[in-house]
Order: structure tokens, then sequence, then C-alpha cells
């Protein structure tokens, strides 16, 4: 299988990826960009500095300057990215995947990302030709602490004046840098801060709900105003309510979109992912905003963003997105709007998200299907007769129920989620479908 996924280059290290396969990569993503100057940061992965040598080299050998972030949260290699006026960046890291595995998330100018359609396929084209023209000259390398700047710029968005308790699950990894610059505006209940790249207590992913119960006891049991679990390079997060009970990710989308609102002029577009409850975008068309509805991925929904000068976006994985980190994701951001929110309202989380649980979804639902373009087929022509649409894979909408059902972009799957207005409706609807995609 492809190290080069649709949307960043990712493999197990070094079976997969190496310093070799690093050196070339770094060469062909400044030959395809043209960059002349790039930042590059990097997780707490026992490889991911002899995988930083190694880009850097190649880099370096093509001429590109290059400017070390150290250790650092993906979203402070965005922040990077804008603010030292860069033609690129790129990150090391594998995110939420285990600790054998390693990688890079690539980037142009202003965060832009590169993904399989705008530019990895070329980059994976040019590493197996592996031939290389390298100028008489080669690039400068210097370091930059990118901290100072990014606790700035978060800081510039506190609107509470109080200290909450906040438990937080570092999962030995990026999150606590992500959260270094803001950590004393709260009180911190911290779980596995120390940085350890084979995390030895769990898997730091979020969306893996049983990661979320050591934390989801801390809460009660410290009696915290939330809590924030983090994934491994700190650009997702799940967050949990003072009742220990996790916040749906779509409905975290409608909270953030209500403190954001609160400072933005009537109708500013906000985005919300096609999976996400109708619940959403009306929260959001009740505090002032235009929804707008995206497609699942992160390089389609930071196009969108700036297509049509959202200011924020949400997805149902845990990827928040604001205009103002260059349309890219902060979750430290999002921990300040939460907290500006509750301090505003003078409202408990569990109580600001419970009027938004008004219907009742299915969750994402995984089936293995070899060919998917039959079955889609076969849900088009059964609901012809609803509000068909096709963003991203099938969605469909009735008077009081909906779904949406899309191909993955790595596995030989159907992923489906169902809503309706009552559980029954939900249930029945669900498994019609299901026997369908797997009939």
């Amino acid at each position: 299988m492809s190290i080069f996924k649709a949307y960043d280059i990712r493999g197990v290290y070094p079976s997969d990826l190496n310093e070799a396969m690093a050196e070339k990569i770094g060469r062909a993503y400044i030959v395809f960009t043209g960059a002349k100057k790039v930042v590059v940061g990097r997780d707490m992965r026992p490889h991911s500095e002899p995988l930083f040598r190694a880009v850097v080299k190649g880099m370096l050998e093509q001429g590109a300057d290059v400017v070390d972030l150290g250790l650092c949260s993906t979203p402070m290699s965005y922040h990077a990215n804008g603010k030292l006026h860069a033609d690129g960046s790129i990150m090391i890291t594998a995110s939420h995947n285990p600790g054998e595995w390693n990688g890079f998330k690539l980037c142009r100018a202003e965060a832009v990302p590169i993904s399989g359609a705008t530019g990895i396929k070329d980059i994976e084209a040019l590493v197996a030709a592996d031939t290389w023209t390298a100028p008489e000259k080669s690039g400068m390398f210097s370091t930059y602490d990118i901290s100072a700047e990014y606790a700035k710029f978060l800081r510039s968005f506190v609107k509470f004046g109080r200290k909450l308790k906040v438990v937080v699950d570092y999962a030995n990894a990026m999150g606590s840098y992500e959260i270094k610059g803001i950590e004393d505006l709260f009180e911190i209940v911290p779980l596995y801060k120390e940085l350890d790249g084979t995390f030895p207590n769990h898997e730091a992913n979020p969306l893996h709900l049983e990661t979320l119960d050591a934390i989801r006891r801390k809460v009660v049991e410290t009696g915290a105003d939330f809590g924030a679990a983090f994934d491994g390079d700190a650009d997702r997060c799940g967050f949990i309510d003072n009742e220990g009970n996790i916040i749906p990710m779509d409905l975290f989308t409608a909270l953030i979109a209500q403190d954001t609102l609160a400072d933005a002029p009537a109708g500013t577009p906000i985005l919300y992912d096609l999976r996400s409850s109708w619940a959403v975008k009306e929260s959001i068309a009740e505090h002032g905003g235009k929804p707008v509805m995206s497609r699942v991925g992160h390089a389609f929904i930071k196009a969108q963003m700036r297509e049509v000068g959202a200011v924020f976006a949400g997805e149902l994985s845990g990827h928040y997105y604001y205009k103002e980190n260059y349309v890219a994701e902060s979750q430290g951001l999002s921990m300040v709007k939460l907290t500006n929110l509750i301090c505003k309202t003078g409202s408990k989380v569990a109580d600001l998200v419970r009027p938004l649980k008004k219907y009742f979804q299915s969750g994402e639902i995984n089936s293995k299907v070899a060919d998917t373009a039959p079955v889609l087929d076969a849900i088009r022509r059964k609901y012809a007769d609803g509000n068909l649409f096709e963003l991203d894979g099938v969605s469909v909408e009735y008077a009081d129920w909906w779904f949406n059902v899309r191909a993955s972009n790595t596995e030989p799957l159907l992923r489906l989620i169902v809503e309706a207005k009552d559980r029954a409706t939900m249930e029945a609807k669900r498994d019609d479908l299901l026997k369908l995609i797997r009939g």
C-alpha cells in the first residue's frame, strides 16, 4: 500500500517510511512547489527526529531555506507557516496512528494543504523518478520558536475572567505544546502529560471512544467544568461535559459557532460537515450565522472556507477550523471559545449541549463493500423520491429524517449515517439502508 495518501504521507517506520525516502520527499516537495522558505515542525515520536534531519537535508540540497520549529503541535506549524510568511510547511507526525507510524503533513504558503488531488500524487511521481538536478547553492538552515506568538494569538480571543477547572488528556503527545501558552488561565487537572511516542496509556485518538474513559471518570471525580482530550499532533480534540458525557463533535461545532457569531456580522458563513445533526445548521442560523454544508476532509473544507469567506468550520472527526489561524485547526482556540461561552452564559456545558440533542442519530456505521458503485446506484434508485444531492457520496433528506452514504477514501468501505426526529424512524431507516448496503 502506498504511503502517499489522500491527505498526507504516512507509513510504518522504517519499513514504509525511512530516512532515504524522507530525503527524496524533501527534494520532491521543493521541486513540485518551488518553495524558497519552508517551516518544519515535528511531534515526539522517536523517529520524528531522524526523519526531520533527512527531509531537511533533501530540501536544503534543492536550494530551499528551512526554518526548524522544533517540537510543536500541527496547529502551531500552520500558525508559523502564515506568521513567518513561509512558502510552505511540513509537519512530521502520524497524528493518531500507533507509535510505529510516522508521516508528513504538507502545505503551501498560508497553510493551504497539499492533498492527493493537489500535489501528493505529483510528489509521489517525482520520488519514484528519483532524478534530481540540484542548484549550485544549498539553502540556509535556521531555528525559530513560534510558541510565544502562538500563545499571544490564543490569548487574544479570551473573554473570560475566571479560571475553570479542566481535565486535559494530553495522550503523552503534542497537546502539552498546543496549550502551553494558555495553561495558566485554567485550573488544569493533567492526564498523561509526559511526552512518549510509544503511547503507553492509550492511543491518541479521541474518535475511539474507549480512549476517553479515563478523562470522563476524572471530570466527574474532580468536579471539573469540562474535559479536553487531544490526539497525537493536537489538531483534533474530543470534549467532555461537566457530567462526564462525551460532547458529540458535530454539536461541539454548534457551541463554538455561538461564541464565534457573538462578534461577527449577521449572515457570516460557518461551515458544518454534511454528517452533522440538523441541530447544527439550526443553531448557526438561530445565532445569526449563515450555515453552509461542506463535504468531508480537511483539504476540501479549507478550500471551501476560503471560497465562501467562512470564519469557522467544524468536522465530525473533531477537527475545528478557524479563519484567524490561516484557515486551519487550533484546538487551543477551541478550548478558549468553549470557556468564553460557559462564562458568558453562566451555564454548565451539559446544559448548553442538552437543547442541541433534539434528534436521534445512528453515528457513522462502516460496512465492507468490495464494489461500492452498484450499491450507491441502488440507493439512488430506492430513495429518488427524497431531496437527493451528491456533495460527498449520496445524501437524501425527507421531512422527518435524512441519511448520507459515502465511500471511504482509503478502504473498501461504505460509511452510513442516519438521523431522524424520533428513535423508531431512525432505527427502521438505518436497518433498511444496512440491508441494502450489505445485501
